[in-house]
């Protein structure tokens, strides 16, 4: 006659693996939760250090079109993030009675690092200005 002890042999063994791996699994998840959760206030500094860069140059940009002009496209670094003012003017001014004044069109990026790598930030401010 058979025991039916000896027929459960085995049986906690797999138990213990399965627990092992679900164990393992969670605590793979929490590590990797936890360095997200470390980088994000970093990340979070860097975007709004891109997007005061970026104000930056939209300043540096109007106060040029203020003077009467503006350049096609200037790069210049403010606090280490690469900043990129671009600025389009209508061909002709625009008349309405005794005034006349042109539209320019300008755009401020700021970035940070290289696109696709980790760390890489960039901010994007638009405005449109008149001037003489």
């Amino acid at each position: 006659m058979k025991n039916p002890a000896n027929s459960q042999r085995g049986f906690t063994l797999v138990n213990a693996i399965f627990i092992l791996v679900v164990l393992a699994a969670l605590g793979a998840f929490m590590v990797t939760l936890s360095g997200v959760q470390s980088r994000t206030p970093v990340f979070a500094l860097q975007g709004a250090g891109a997007y005061q860069a970026a104000q930056a140059g939209m300043e540096w940009g109007i106060a040029r079109a203020a003077a009467g002009g503006c350049a096609a496209s200037t790069t210049f670094t403010v606090e280490g993030f690469s900043v990129t003012v671009g600025c389009t003017t209508s061909a002709l001014p625009i008349v309405e009675g005794t005034l006349s004044y042109h539209v320019y069109d300008l755009s401020s990026r700021a970035s940070l690092g290289s696109y696709g790598l980790e760390g890489f930030v960039s901010r994007r401010v638009d405005a449109r200005v008149t001037g003489p």
